[in-house]
């Protein structure tokens, strides 16, 4: 029975869509046109069939294909005993209209949740106390252990069987062996009582809360010359405007050229520049570390930027499909004004393309930001480091203490998402008018 496990759960999971999608096409359709009953059926439906898929006594993967099974009929025989009734009254592509919308965001919010379950794993895992991040099934809402205070010392409570009898200790310390040292609580019998038990047989009293202490901890670990990794941050903030500015101006002006300039072998060398794209890191990185260690940059901040300042292939060619899309007569009426080829560029030209320059803009950031390779090549110093390197050197320091790990790792995105969340308008108008235009 076991090798049909799978098969059962990808089935069960496709009959509960479906059963999911009449469902909220026949809820969404009886609040419309007020036809309360309807409402009541599908509630009914759902409660016998999650029932009767309880009450079966089989195995797990059985039982959730039964119910999943169950749902889908249940909602289909109402669907389908009803649509005479509604074509007559609504038209006959009216429910099919409905059903239509229903599984397209069923489908939307269901890739959302996939997309979103490890982000959320990582913040919790952030808040999490250490016993709890290896737990299955995984802990999402963190808790702590419950606290008391003796002899001015904070310990944690458990609760130990002793006699048959359930008691509250306190936690005093930790032995080998597994074996732990506790003390019997006050009002209870014994109290006072210290004793060395099994660990294992101790139970954690915990209540919901969140461990911020992992982000405080994550921080003082840090170097103290980096003031709690203020110094990485700068580093990172420095480089990633630089690089940002940069490949802006750079890329706008060879796609300007690329677009609206004529002159010989503008094809052939455009050709040229998304052949670039082709080659792999590995095959310019030995060069262009030479050319840095010539220059006497090595183990400074120069390679991370500079290079933003001489374009990239891909946003040139992104730039240069927005380009071409404005209409011609712009730059005529400006020329007839006298407007030579710079200021028809900054003042006309810019202006049309905004939303391809804030998707530049965006993920030259992000590439900035998250940049390792780079960082891992040319710095040396430990005061010059970025914090995608200081990541990975805390990761390799702490990588046993995995709260510490995803506090910081959290740290280091928060930026990236914040100036995503504001700007991702911004973002995906500029990647759709580009696939539209091109």
């Amino acid at each position: 029975m076991q090798e049909f496990n799978p098969l059962l759960w990808i089935s069960g999971t496709i009959a509960l869509y479906f059963a999911a999608e009449l469902s909220l096409v026949l809820i969404w359709e009886s609040i419309r046109i007020r036809r309360y009953s309807g409402l009541l059926r599908c509630v009914f439906i759902a409660v016998l069939a999650i029932c009767i898929g309880c009450l079966v006594h089989v195995v797990a993967p059985l039982k959730y294909f039964l119910t999943a099974v169950l749902l889908f009929a249940g909602f289909a025989q109402e669907y389908f005993s009803t649509s005479a009734k509604m074509e007559k009254s609504y038209g006959a592509g009216w429910r099919r209209k409905m059903a239509g919308t229903v599984a397209i965001h069923i489908a939307l919010m269901t890739g959302a949740v996939i997309f979103i379950i490890p982000f959320v794993w990582l913040v919790s895992t952030s808040l999490k106390e250490e016993d709890q991040i290896f737990k299955y099934p995984p802990v999402w809402i963190p808790t702590r252990q419950v606290q008391t205070t003796l002899n001015g010392h904070n310990y944690g409570i458990s609760r130990l069987s002793i006699a048959g009898r359930s008691v509250r200790v306190a936690e005093i310390s930790t032995l080998e062996d597994e074996k732990s040292r506790v003390q019997i609580l006050a009002r209870q019998p014994n109290a006072g009582k210290i004793m060395i038990v099994d660990t294992r047989s101790l139970s954690k009293v915990r209540k919901y809360g969140l461990r911020w202490q992992n982000y405080s901890d994550a921080l003082d670990f840090l170097p103290k010359g980096t003031h709690k990794g203020l110094v990485y941050l700068w580093n990172t903030i420095y480089v990633t405007i630089l690089s940002v500015l940069g490949t802006l101006l750079a890329s706008s002006m060879v796609a300007y050229s690329f677009a609206r300039l004529k002159w010989f072998g503008k094809e052939v060398f455009f050709g040229l520049l998304l052949a670039t794209m082709m080659l792999p890191g590995a095959v310019t990185m030995m060069p262009v570390f030479l050319i840095f260690r010539y220059l006497g940059w090595v183990d400074t901040l120069r390679p991370l930027w500079v290079p933003s300042f001489f374009g990239g292939a891909f946003s040139v060619f992104l730039l240069r499909q927005f380009f071409m899309a404005i209409p011609h007569e712009l730059e005529e009426a400006a020329r007839i004004d006298g407007a030579g080829y710079w200021t028809t560029f900054w003042k006309i030209m810019i202006q049309q393309v905004k939303p391809a320059l804030a998707a530049v803009a965006i993920m030259t950031f992000m590439g900035s930001w998250n940049n390792f390779m780079g960082p891992l090549i040319y710095l040396n110093s430990p005061e010059k480091m970025t914090l995608a390197y200081a990541l990975q050197l805390f990761q390799g320091e702490h990588g046993s203490e995995f709260g510490m790990v995803m506090a910081a790792s959290t740290l280091v995105m928060l930026p990236v998402l914040i100036l995503f969340f504001f700007t991702q308008r911004y973002f995906i108008e500029g990647i759709t008018l580009t696939g539209i235009k091109g």
